[in-house]
């Protein structure tokens, strides 16, 4: 079983490749270490047999995958229980299930799914994946993508960026809440929507990091 400092690398490697490519700075960035840490640990990884080294890139092992995949179930059913039972906030959620993934058994947390009714995805519409590793898909595309004059349905949202789901949440851009796009200015500018009966303006760079489904 790795400890919870390598735990924290899987997940960053699996989160950062579902975005392409994973070089070590991204993962060094990710976990917030140098360069010459990232280097040291992820040879330990590599030993463990859950990382391979391509060139430059680093990949994740059929094993490293699996640990990977429960380590983000362990972390989305937290925020699952924490949000829907204790009533923490979803951004405050976030950072406890932090804390709580490296602590739940699976006998603990096969028993907060069942408890929670085996949800399928966490309170910022990421799917969980289940026991046996299998991940669901989100069907869907970037806010910033949408054109003006349509609307569209908010499936999930970026939980990792520091202040996002605060903000996200304030403007009411939560799963299951209905967007209009209003206008969207040239040159990469910000796009105007409607979005919980209010007219908000919301940076391009920030309309990416929400997943919507087309009305």
């Amino acid at each position: 079983m790795p400890t919870a400092a390598l735990e924290e690398y899987l997940e960053a490697i699996y989160k950062l490749g579902q975005d392409g490519p994973v070089r070590p700075s991204q993962v060094a960035e990710a976990v917030g270490v140098s360069g010459p840490t990232v280097t040291a640990t992820l040879r330990r990884l590599a030993a463990r047999g859950l990382v391979v080294r391509e060139g430059t890139k680093v990949l994740l092992t059929p094993e490293g995958m699996l640990q990977a995949l429960e380590i983000v179930r362990r972390h989305r059913v937290a925020e699952t229980f924490l949000v829907e039972t204790l009533g923490l906030d979803w951004d405050v959620a976030h950072e406890e299930a932090c804390l709580l993934e490296h602590a739940l058994s699976a006998r603990v947390l096969e028993a907060l799914e069942a408890f929670l009714g085996n949800p399928g995805a966490c309170p910022h519409g990421h799917p969980i994946p289940s026991a046996d590793g299998s991940m669901p898909s989100v069907a869907g595309a970037p806010l910033s993508e949408v054109d003006p004059g349509r609307s569209a349905t908010v499936l999930a949202v970026a939980e990792d960026i520091e202040g996002m789901l605060a903000y996200l949440g304030s403007l009411g851009l939560r799963p299951g809440a209905r967007v209009l796009v209003v206008e969207s200015a040239p040159f990469g500018g910000p796009l105007t929507l409607e979005a919980d009966g209010t007219r908000v303006a919301l940076a391009r760079e920030v309309a990416r990091l929400v997943t919507v489904q087309l009305a």
